[in-house]
């Protein structure tokens, strides 16, 4: 297992579980006590967990990791959602992208889009408020880039408060892809923290379409920040097919599934 996975699992346990010690880690992942402590003050070093007489605790429940720990979980799945809602989009078209790691591989699948660089294309225009969506497609020349202002998170790189707004009320978008931390048969989508749900409620109302894309661990779950109902999206892209309560209320408020599973 990579160190990157492995932090990620700690981090996954310790959040569950509140402590964990040395001896735990040494016994779940296989690796020596010089690892585990090593892997401990790295995340300690990162602010995401605190130290204790061997181990550590989490800083705190329900917090939410760092861009950069999420991007090795369900790789696989969210490279097959991206595709899928890649390509849906047409050469030409506007497309507003959230942050986070699934909408970034959707930026990575457009930036290369043979049908978006072809030199007889239109490309296509994306706007983002997500810095490192925009360092990834500032090198394309196919990509017209609007990055809209704001003061950046840290934790997501995404850039949020009132001067997004700003920008974004002088557009018109024909799709918005929105990445979620949840997305509940009740709550609909929703993110953890409110300056990105603020966000990405001017995407939607700002969009012809809305598109969320969400892995099969987002479903069911709501988190803090409602970002917009079932009935304001238009596609859901996942890689597998919801459970029968979700996937009733999505049927209900007439929202497209599409299913793409991992190759």
């Amino acid at each position: 297992m990579r160190q990157q996975q492995r932090l990620n699992r700690i981090l996954d346990a310790l959040s569950a579980d509140g402590h964990l010690s040395i001896d735990e880690i040494v016994e779940r992942f296989d690796v020596s006590a010089a690892t585990a402590r090593r892997d401990l003050g790295l995340l300690a070093q990162q602010r995401l967990v605190t130290r204790t007489h061997g181990g550590a605790v989490a800083v705190g429940s329900a917090y939410e990791l760092p861009l950069q720990y999420k991007i090795a979980r369900n790789a696989e799945a969210k490279v097959a959602i991206a595709a899928q809602a890649a390509a849906l989009v047409s050469p030409g078209d506007v497309v507003g992208l959230t942050g986070g790691t699934t909408t970034t591989e959707v930026a990575r699948t457009l930036g290369a889009e043979p049908r978006m660089s072809d030199e007889r294309s239109p490309g296509v225009t994306v706007v983002t408020n997500a810095l490192n969506i925009a360092y990834e497609l500032a090198i394309r020349p196919h990509v017209k880039l609007v990055v809209t202002g704001g003061v950046a998170r840290p934790q997501t790189f995404e850039l949020v408060g009132p001067m997004v707004g700003a920008t974004l009320d002088e557009v018109v978008l024909d799709w918005a892809i929105v990445g979620v931390d949840g997305l509940d048969a009740r709550y609909g989508a929703t993110t953890v923290d409110e300056g990105e749900a603020a966000v990405n409620r001017e995407l939607v109302r700002n969009a012809r379409k809305v598109v969320a894309v969400a892995d099969s661990s987002k479903m069911g779950r709501s988190t803090f920040a409602r970002i917009c109902t079932l009935g304001e999206i238009s596609t859901l892209v996942t890689e597998a097919r919801p459970d029968a309560k979700l996937a009733n209320a999505l049927a209900s408020a007439g929202v497209e599934v599409l299913v793409s599973p991992p190759a």
